[in-house]
């Protein structure tokens, strides 16, 4: 048998969902990086720093202490109530950490949790894009219909009311957020999430509120969905240690919400991982508990990067928005008349460069890359030389 008919015999033992949904378009450009000499990577959304030896000790000696059990399906009492004290402290938000905070495998976990627990099948989620790629295809797993809400450059990427209230239907459940945001970097304002609360208030909505980069917040602080009068009955928050704390690779997140929500997800939990790793748990305690240091360093120095990298798009000849947060710049690249996935794959071709093109991230995302900031100065000072040499031959400068 054939490559192509075994293919086409096993697409009909998967079922439709699966079949139907396509692989991330942002492994596809780091993939193809990864094969080539060279190549400076802009593409894969993490910190260039290494996880602080204190945590990487800490999981250690619980190794050498023999705790290497299972934890409580919703994570170490002692960690839910790090998580809790510090998202008072920090952002003025109180969870019961007995039954209101869950600890996921990474905050992609969590994401997953939030929509399985609330959507039915043929349920509206209205997703404000650009935005993680995993959104959409999560919520077509569950039966539900993601419905894309723009956001344009010319407002910074901030989602306006108006286009939310345009797409509100009897079967709009639930509306997905993530500010600081992935990929272009913005941030809400006070008045505009106020608006935007209201809505969602009057509309009688949940919002699942994805604030991965929330300490990653460079001109203004963070504004939290459920600080806001009314919100917090009706929001499940996620976030998690992968960007603030630079443990990627050590897949430890959280979830917090009312506890009806936080116990619906945590009976999904329980029979999908049962509990995050045990020995990311003890380096999760000690990175809340002792790594406020690092971050810092890291949060200075991103936003020292950020701006140094826009400035030099700009004079490289594509427009680009100041980013308020997380660690990327989104640039269009209209003035070259590519498309998004022709620029990002001549760049990597031409000048060894690797960014992801913006179509991945929905609507909007069209006519821009995403390019990670979150690398050396060098490597940053090293593509825009690459850049300019790029774009000469196309918009002439």
């Amino acid at each position: 048998m054939s490559m192509v008919n075994q293919t086409q015999v096993h697409e009909t033992r998967l079922s439709d969902a699966v079949n139907r949904i396509a692989p991330s378009g942002i492994r596809r450009f780091f993939d193809l990086a990864t094969s080539m000499d060279n190549v400076i990577s802009l593409g894969v959304g993490e910190p260039d720093y290494t996880t602080p030896w204190n945590v990487r000790e800490a999981s250690i000696h619980s190794l050498e202490r023999g705790l290497t059990a299972y934890t409580a399906n919703a994570g170490l009492i002692e960690l839910r109530r790090a998580i809790s004290t510090y998202l008072t402290k920090r952002f003025a938000i109180d969870y019961n950490p007995d039954n209101e905070v869950v600890v996921t495998v990474g905050a992609s976990e969590g994401i997953d949790l939030a929509i399985r627990a609330i959507v039915n099948p043929g349920d509206e989620v209205l997703i404000v894009e650009p935005c993680f790629v995993s959104y959409a295809p999560i919520v077509s797993l569950t039966g539900g219909v993601p419905v894309p809400v723009p956001t344009e450059i010319s407002n910074d990427f901030m989602v306006e009311p108006e286009e939310i209230v345009k797409r509100i239907t009897p079967k709009t459940k639930a509306i997905m957020l993530s500010y600081p945001n992935n990929p272009t970097g913005a941030v809400m304002s006070r008045k505009k999430m106020a608006e935007v609360a209201d809505l969602v208030i009057e509309h009688d909505l949940t919002v699942i509120s994805d604030e991965i980069y929330a300490e990653l917040s460079y001109d203004d602080e963070h504004v939290s969905v459920p600080t806001f009068p009314g919100m917090w009955e009706r929001t499940i928050l996620i976030s998690g240690f992968s960007k603030s704390f630079a443990m990627t690779g050590w897949r430890i997140g959280y979830l917090c919400a009312p506890e009806p929500y936080a116990s619906a997800m945590l009976k999904i939990h329980q029979y999908a991982m049962m509990c995050a790793s045990t020995m990311a748990q003890y380096a999760a305690l000690e990175a809340l508990e002792n790594g406020q240091e690092m971050m810092d360093e890291m949060i200075t120095s991103y936003r020292q990067r950020r701006n140094y990298f826009v400035k030099s798009l700009r004079e490289a000849g594509l427009s680009c928005h100041t980013p308020g947060g997380a660690f990327y710049a989104f640039p269009s690249i209209k003035e070259t008349g590519l498309t998004s996935e022709e620029f990002a794959e001549a760049f990597l071709m031409e000048e060894r460069v690797a960014v992801v093109p913006g179509h991945v991230f929905g609507v909007g995302g069209e006519g821009h890359v995403r390019c990670s900031y979150a690398a050396s100065m060098s490597q940053l000072e090293e593509v825009v030389e690459r850049l300019k040499r790029f774009n000469a031959a196309r918009i002439g400068r």
